[in-house]
């Protein structure tokens, strides 16, 4: 029994340490690709995830919650730590309208009215053609590699509610990929 539970616990930890593996939490990667064009590298993704009670009680009491991407170009290097050649990241903070009764999703200074949850959601579970890193930086024949990561950032929430364990706000997922010569995900 003992033997069972050992092995199958060096198994899982084997398998979170594989290069590709993705780390998630609430939140399944359903689509990550890249594409190359004359003015850089383009990132589109798709992911599916369902708020927890604890995270839409909480939405519903005038608590906006924030949803961050990140997105990180790194060439291999032996001699030295990773050169980074694009750093890329997207908040959207998505709050309850409780006058209008309605959801709002905001990024940067761009806002989008919701009459239902799913539909808020929908807007910000994914992004097609998000610029990652310039094609000036972006030499043929280099080991590149992508760093992703999408989550509920918690630690924007009150401070009330960043003490004691964060139950029901626990929504990300990070990933790593190496990239193909025509830098193409693998």
């Amino acid at each position: 029994m003992f033997a069972r539970l050992a092995i199958a616990s060096f198994l899982a930890v084997l398998l979170a340490l594989l290069p590709g593996a993705a780390r998630a939490d609430g939140v399944e990667l359903v689509q990550l690709s890249t594409q190359r064009s004359e003015d850089g590298l383009d990132l589109s993704f798709t992911t599916r995830f369902e708020l927890s009670r604890a995270a839409e009680d909480a939405l519903h009491k005038g608590v906006p919650l924030y949803f961050v991407a990140e997105a990180a170009v790194l060439r291999s290097r032996w001699y030295w730590r990773d050169a980074r050649i694009g750093r890329v990241e997207r908040v959207w903070r998505l709050s309850w309208q409780p006058l209008w009764r309605q959801y709002r999703v905001s990024n940067g200074g761009l806002h989008q009215s919701f009459a239902t949850l799913e539909e808020a959601l929908a807007s910000l579970r994914g992004v097609s053609g998000w610029r990652i890193a310039e094609a000036k930086d972006l030499e043929d024949g280099g080991g590149y590699y992508l760093e992703f990561s999408y989550r509920l950032d918690v630690t924007q929430l009150p401070r009330p509610m960043q003490i004691g364990p964060q139950t029901g706000f626990a929504l990300g997922v990070e990933q790593k990929r190496n990239f193909a010569a025509d830098f193409s995900l693998k």
